[in-house]
């Protein structure tokens, strides 16, 4: 961040805030979407082109046409991602995109910056305090105390620290529920992540006693 210019960090990395309204401010979604293309200077086809792959890819083309103070808040994060989205970033930087949302619709963005992810090789940076949502789709996880580093791995592993734990973060309930089950001598096969992965391997235990 420090060796490089912000116009030059524009062309590789993408920020989405907190807020989408606080990103979203044209007359409507396909305007929004094709701001940073034009900012660039770049082809009107090509920017055409793009446009169309983002709303396809975030999955709001019925809503190009819509002013983007009309949507919802899960409506709304999903054109700041496909603003962000048209510019093809090697990386994108998510400032807690669900915090505004109900649980329905964060796990709507989350399965769309998923998807960008595995199909595009996106690189995803999600700032996120709600990990019971988040925490099965991260592969890896840092955890901050005052400003550094102090946790950094497997999701698995981190969650189920004795460091996490001390810090405050908020625990996955899957693994807090794999915490208790142990200390009363029930241990399950692997730490589970989600509610889902907790009842799975409880079967196992019930079916094998």
């Amino acid at each position: 961040m420090t060796e490089h210019p912000i116009s030059e960090l524009a062309l590789h990395v993408g920020l989405v805030f907190q807020n989408p309204e606080n990103q979203l401010f044209a007359l409507s979604v396909e305007k929004d979407v094709a701001f940073g293309l034009e900012n660039i200077g770049m082809p009107r086809d090509e920017i055409r082109k793009r446009v169309d792959w983002a709303l396809e890819m975030t999955g709001i083309q019925d809503l190009r046409d819509r002013a983007p103070h009309e949507l919802s808040g899960g409506q709304q994060q999903r054109v700041a991602i496909a603003s962000v989205l048209a510019m093809q970033p090697e990386i994108m930087v998510l400032d807690e995109p669900t915090s505004f949302l109900d649980p329905f619709g964060a796990q709507t963005i989350f399965e769309v910056i998923s998807r960008l992810n595995k199909q595009l090789g996106i690189t995803v940076i999600l700032v996120e305090h709600r990990l019971d949502l988040a925490s099965k789709y991260a592969n890896h996880v840092i955890i901050m105390d005052e400003g550094k580093v102090v946790l950094d791995g497997e999701p698995r592993k981190i969650f189920d620290s004795e460091e996490a734990r001390l810090i405050g973060v908020g625990i996955p309930k899957a693994i807090r529920l794999y915490q208790v089950l142990k200390r009363g001598g029930i241990r399950l096969r692997s730490v589970p992540l989600t509610s889902e992965e907790a009842s799975q391997l409880l079967r196992e235990v019930l079916a094998h006693d």
